[in-house]
């Protein structure tokens, strides 16, 4: 029966191929131009670290004074003073914990190479956790170590691809790299880690789905050599030396991560927060006692905003729009199907019940719905690629994977059953007798 109301669909379709195309369109362009935004919103949302994210948590103090009338730059709540993520980091309350923060920096191959190559490249300045905090998969040599962060080591972990690039092999261990005006070991090779977002950037930055971080060095090296960070917020007087800046309790500039394996040890470093602030503000410090906060990542990826506000404006267009073209496909379906009375009658009066009716004309919604979600996958990936086209740090994200193509199918052909429910149900109600009589 289903290949017979098929047919019968097909036929119908064919029939009125112009009103068929216009029923086809509407669905793509109303599915195209959701999709093309729910697929952006999608890749900007998606989870960077499904196997560590539930056991990653961002600790979040705030030492900021009172309002005073004077602006302060960034957020400097939700990143770390040095002092304070030195204390977080000696307690070692949690399994593993990291502070971190990013800057470019001017990397050239060391002066024994026949060829000097030289880029900007984003650096990462981290303490040693951060790699099996993240779990940042090695190519070969080591990651940074204790020893490192303790000695204040020019000692560096750099990409594969940059090591390709300086060189021109992947295995660049051994080798001397210059990052600015210091001479670093490069001890370690990472294998294209790039998490997007990246979850790790300081919010402030707005970084979060730039290029991948290439050069990491330990956190202290690069303080002793004032390397540029992409994020400091400072409140109060403070020197115009930048390296004491950087000592500061009065200038946010770290962010800090730590894992925690479950509930409990979510508590207890809780409880560890709000009694370091209560200590704290003993010595004069947190003057505003915000309570501490211990975002989730999922809660931190929220907290960050990560999607601009037109974004979700135009995703809030786009679906209106569907809504809009679900509402004239309501009413071209039912003329079409209305139309049809008098065929409706003779079957009826051969024996089709209602619920064949309604079967036949769900089956030739199903065929526009299939054909709306061809044109709505070739509309979305016009999308995308113009998406692509724009110099939003995102931009290149912008891709339809296998999940978006699964559901740019499941809305089409579900819009198209939707939008033909009243219809179909007006058809099958048709009184056979009143259409006999006019025949």
């Amino acid at each position: 029966m289903l290949g017979y109301y098929v047919r019968l669909a097909a036929k119908n379709l064919r029939q009125h191929i112009g009103l068929s195309l216009l029923l086809v369109g509407a669905i793509g362009l109303g599915i195209g131009a959701s999709m093309t935004m729910i697929t952006v919103l999608h890749v900007m949302s998606g989870d960077p670290l499904p196997s560590r994210s539930a056991r990653l948590f961002v600790p979040a103090l705030d030492p900021t004074p009172p309002p005073t009338g004077h602006p302060v730059h960034g957020h400097p709540e939700d990143a770390f003073t040095w002092p304070d993520a030195r204390a977080l980091l000696a307690a070692a309350r949690a399994t593993r914990q990291a502070a971190m923060a990013g800057g470019r920096v001017l990397v050239r191959n060391g002066a024994s190479e026949r060829t000097v190559k030289a880029a900007f490249e984003q650096a990462r300045y981290v303490t040693p956790d951060f790699f099996p905090l993240f779990a940042v998969p090695m190519r070969s040599g080591r990651a940074l170590e204790a020893a490192d962060m303790d000695r204040h080591a020019r000692v560096a972990v750099i990409d594969a691809v940059l090591s390709r690039r300086l060189f021109d092999t992947e295995d660049g261990v051994g080798h001397r790299l210059r990052v600015d005006d210091t001479d670093f070991d490069v001890v370690g090779i990472v294998d294209g880690w790039n998490p997007e977002p990246r979850f790790y950037e300081g919010i402030a930055s707005r970084n979060l789905f730039g290029e991948a971080d290439k050069v990491f060095v330990p956190l202290s090296t690069a303080m002793d050599l004032d390397m540029d960070e992409s994020f400091m917020s400072c409140f109060g007087e403070q020197s115009p030396d930048r390296v004491a800046r950087k000592d500061s309790p009065d200038c946010s500039w770290l962010q800090m991560w730590v894992e925690l394996p479950d509930a409990a040890a979510v508590r207890a470093y809780g409880d560890f927060l709000a009694g370091y602030q209560r200590d704290q503000r003993t010595h004069g410090r947190f003057p505003r006692n915000i309570p501490p906060r211990l975002y989730s990542m999922p809660a931190w990826l929220d907290h960050a905003h990560l999607a601009p506000n037109d974004l979700s404006l135009q995703l809030w267009l786009a679906v209106c729009f569907l809504g809009v073209c679900l509402l004239n496909i309501v009413a071209l379906l039912t003329a079409k199907f209305l139309r049809r009375s008098g065929e409706i009658s003779v079957r009826r009066a051969l024996g089709a019940r209602e619920r064949d009716i309604f079967a036949q004309y769900i089956v030739e919604a199903l065929l526009i719905g299939v054909g709306g979600a061809v044109l709505g996958l070739l509309v979305t990936e016009f999308g995308l690629w113009s998406v692509r086209q724009r110099p939003d740090d995102y931009a290149n994200l912008a891709h339809l994977d296998a999940a978006m193509l699964a559901a740019t199918v499941a809305l089409a052909i579900g819009s198209a059953l939707l939008a033909a429910l009243l219809p179909a149900w007006r058809a099958c109600k048709v009184a056979p007798a009143l259409q006999l009589k006019s025949l």
